[in-house]
Formats: C-alpha cells, sequence, structure tokens
C-alpha cells in the first residue's frame, strides 16, 4: 500500500547481510569495562526472562541449568538470570535467593554458565519482592472466604435489596445471601477496592499501612535486598539487577500513585526515598566491586501513574550513588479483557546516569555501530547512545512454558554468525 511520503517520520536503514569483518569492527561486539571494575567482552545482554521452571520451592532445577546453559552457548556478554525473590515464601516455580540453602543451586547455574559460554559470559541475578497476589476467584468463592464483612456493607446490602432486616443476619447467612447475587448486582454493593479484588484477584498494596508488615515495608527491605545480594555474591555471581519496574512492591513505591505519608510516597523525593536506602544497602553489603544495577519503569502508562520525566527524576538521584547499569524498559503489556486500550508504548530514556541498557527497539544500520543511529524524540530528551543491546530470546530447542506460549516463534544465536545479521528483528517479553 501506497503511502504518502509526509507520513515517513524516519526512513529504514539500508538492509545488507553482516559479514564477519563488521562483526569485527561492530562496537556490539567489542569490550567495555564497567564502573566496578567488571569487563564484558561484548555488548550484547540477555535480560531477565522468567521461564517458570524451578522448583515450587524455588531451588534450580536441571531444567534451569539447560535454559541458561543454552544462552551461554551463544556467548553473550552478559545474562542476567530471571526476577528472584529476595523472600523465602511461596511464589510458584520462581528461583528464590531468600535463604542460604538457595546458595548452593544457584551456585550450579553460575558453574554451567561459566562452562559453557568458555568464561565468556558474565552472570547477573535480578533480584526481586514482591506484595501477596491471588489469581482471580470465582464469585462464589470470594463471596464465601475473602469478601470483608463489615457494618458499612450490611447497610449497603440492606439499601440496594430493599430487605433492613438483612442487618441482623449472621455473617454466613449474609454471604450466602450475596452468593445468590448477580455479579453486576454485587458490583454495585461492593467497594471499589472489594470490586477490584473480586474481578482481578486481590493484591496487596503498598498504601496499605493498616497492615503492620506493609506499613513497615521501609524498615525491612533494604536489609532483605542487602542480604539476598551478598547470598548472590557467595553463589558466584558477577552482580546483581535490583527490579523496580512492573508494578511490584519498589515499582510501586516509585509510583506516581503512592500516596503514603509517611515520608515514603507522595511527591518524588519522598518516592524515591525506599529505592535510594535499599540501594545504599546493598552496596554496603557487596562492596564497590561488587555490579550493582537497577531496572525502574521509564512509563508506568496507567492513568494517574509516573512518566519519563519521573523516570528521569528517579535515574539521576539513583545516580548519585553510582549504580553500574541502569535498564529502562517501558510498561508490560498491559492490554486485559477489562482494559482493551490499554496498550504498551515504547518509551525508552536513556539518562546517561551510568550504563545505559536499550532494547533493540529501533531500526538499526547494517553495521550495527550505535553511531549512526536516529534520534527519536521522548518527552524528556532525544534518544541517547546506549551502552548495551537487549537481545531477549529464547533458547532455539526450547518448547514454551505453558505460560510464555509467546515465545513460540523467538528465536536466535546470541554471538555473531557467520553469514548471517546477529541482529534479530523480534523483542520477547520481559520482566
Amino acid at each position: 500500500m501506497w503511502t504518502p511520503p509526509d507520513r515517513i517520520r524516519w526512513s529504514l536503514p539500508k538492509e545488507r547481510i553482516v559479514t564477519a569483518e563488521d562483526a569485527q569492527k561492530c562496537l556490539l561486539f567489542k569490550p567495555i569495562s564497567l564502573a566496578s571494575g567488571l569487563i564484558l567482552r561484548q555488548r550484547s545482554w540477555v535480560p531477565a526472562m522468567v521461564p517458570w521452571r524451578a522448583t515450587e520451592d524455588g531451588f534450580v532445577t536441571q531444567n534451569v541449568l539447560d535454559w541458561y546453559g543454552r544462552f551461554a552457548d551463544g556467548e553473550p556478554g552478559a545474562i542476567v538470570v530471571e526476577a528472584t525473590g529476595i523472600r523465602d515464601v511461596p511464589s510458584g516455580p520462581l528461583l528464590r535467593v531468600g535463604s542460604d540453602k538457595n546458595i548452593a543451586g544457584l551456585s550450579e547455574l553460575v558453574s554451567v554458565v561459566r562452562k559453557r559460554s568458555g568464561d565468556k559470559t558474565r552472570l547477573f541475578l535480578q533480584i526481586i519482592d514482591f506484595l501477596r497476589i491471588r489469581r482471580r476467584p470465582t464469585k462464589e468463592r470470594y463471596i464465601m472466604e475473602y469478601l470483608p464483612i463489615t457494618g458499612e456493607l450490611r447497610d449497603r446490602v440492606a439499601q440496594a435489596l430493599g430487605k433492613p432486616d438483612l442487618t441482623h443476619l449472621t455473617e454466613l447467612e449474609l454471604r450466602t445471601e450475596l452468593s445468590t447475587l448477580a455479579e453486576s448486582t454485587l458490583l454495585t454493593i461492593l467497594t471499589k477496592r472489594d470490586a477490584e479484588d473480586l474481578l482481578w484477584g486481590a493484591r496487596e498494596r503498598v498504601t496499605d499501612t493498616h497492615l503492620s508488615h506493609i506499613r513497615d515495608l521501609p524498615n525491612t527491605l533494604p536489609s532483605l535486598f542487602a542480604e539476598a545480594a551478598l547470598r548472590a555474591q557467595k553463589a558466584g555471581f558477577d552482580g546483581v539487577e535490583l527490579h523496580f519496574a512492573h508494578a511490584y512492591t519498589m515499582a510501586s513505591f516509585l509510583s506516581a500513585k503512592n500516596t503514603r505519608n509517611d515520608g515514603y510516597g507522595g511527591r518524588r523525593e519522598e518516592r524515591v526515598r525506599l529505592p535510594l536506602e535499599v540501594f545504599s544497602a546493598v552496596r554496603d553489603k557487596v562492596g564497590k566491586h561488587f555490579t550493582v544495577g537497577c531496572r525502574f519503569l521509564c512509563d508506568e502508562i496507567i492513568e494517574g501513574g509516573s512518566r519519563p520525566d519521573d523516570a528521569a527524576y528517579f535515574g539521576w538521584n539513583l545516580r548519585a550513588l553510582e549504580w553500574t547499569f541502569c535498564r529502562f524498559p517501558p510498561a508490560e503489556n498491559s492490554k486485559t479483557p477489562n482494559n482493551p486500550k490499554l496498550e504498551t508504548r515504547p518509551t525508552p530514556i536513556q539518562v546517561k546516569v551510568g550504563m545505559n541498557v536499550c532494547p533493540p527497539s529501533f531500526p538499526m544500520p547494517a553495521d550495527l555501530s550505535f553511531e549512526t543511529w536516529p534520534n527519536r524524540p521522548t518527552s524528556v530528551m532525544p534518544f541517547a547512545k546506549p551502552d548495551f543491546l537487549l537481545l531477549p530470546l529464547p533458547p532455539v530447542e526450547f518448547q514454551p512454558s505453558p505460560r510464555q506460549n509467546w515465545f513460540s516463534q523467538k528465536i536466535g544465536r546470541i554471538s555473531p554468525p557467520r553469514h548471517a545479521n546477529p541482529l534479530p528483528t523480534q523483542t520477547g517479553g520481559r520482566r
């Protein structure tokens, strides 16, 4: 289909096969020294992706070793191991680093990557905290098990149904009565928070300060992250990536929707306070020569959420703590049946606050030099030159897990092939 010239904002680069000689001259395949002193032999970077292959207790399995071993066969500059929980709490088949008992398995993972990459790939562990999240329950189960019965709820039910005597029912009788209502009727009675719990599943929030463990997060999280980072160091990892993105605990503190009134919410200066304290605690625990990076959103892409100017502010503040690298992913695709119009917008912010890691979101010239990337405007500043290129692709021979069907067409090799362009055009999901 013909496109009017004035609709073309940027011209596509000329495509050609990249030769081995091109690869030798390409910045992508040249070494880089990090502020921690760690040297990466090239600038390809496999980001953290969750393959759901750990045990239910968060231990490394043979499937986990095979997964990362296959990436290591491609000899990328760096691999970031999947989001790994800093608490020893149930979290499904996700890796954990919340206890010393996790060190042995993680150490074996490091050994596998070292061996299969010929010690050419550096390995980082992404560490994360998350609050309790329930799957969406059936209406009946939500009413009978989870719905909080309060005096206000009794009054609303009685008024909505025109039955004043309902206020005198026992809790079990009231739950039974509510379970007979149509969901549309029930939603007119429930509070906004209760309705969200019914429709999408209950989720603890950092603003639930009436709960003591939520209120005390600023006191507990710095040491939890620091101890997790120390275990990663003991296991032999080259560094850690602090996960401050995608609506989990630390991202929620950074969010503009964080309204805590205890000095850790509200204004930007207060929302970034806990991330700064966490980073400082980690650095104090592992020392200045252990690589510590961070991942946080450049745009939450939700109503009332943080925007690129917030991310720039957070970046400059974290920069003062001498982090080693930072990564600015866009928000993950939030399109759901309940939010059909809410989709991911690629808005990378390359604020020079350390080593920048950039997804291959834009066309690149055939020589992959980074020097000739076109400038792409954001609401903060033009697109700056990145230091690494993300290659979020799964190992070629693996079948997708049930939760990752979008992997089915994503294949590729990380190291520069002899007769093909080493930069894949697809991008994968990011956690």
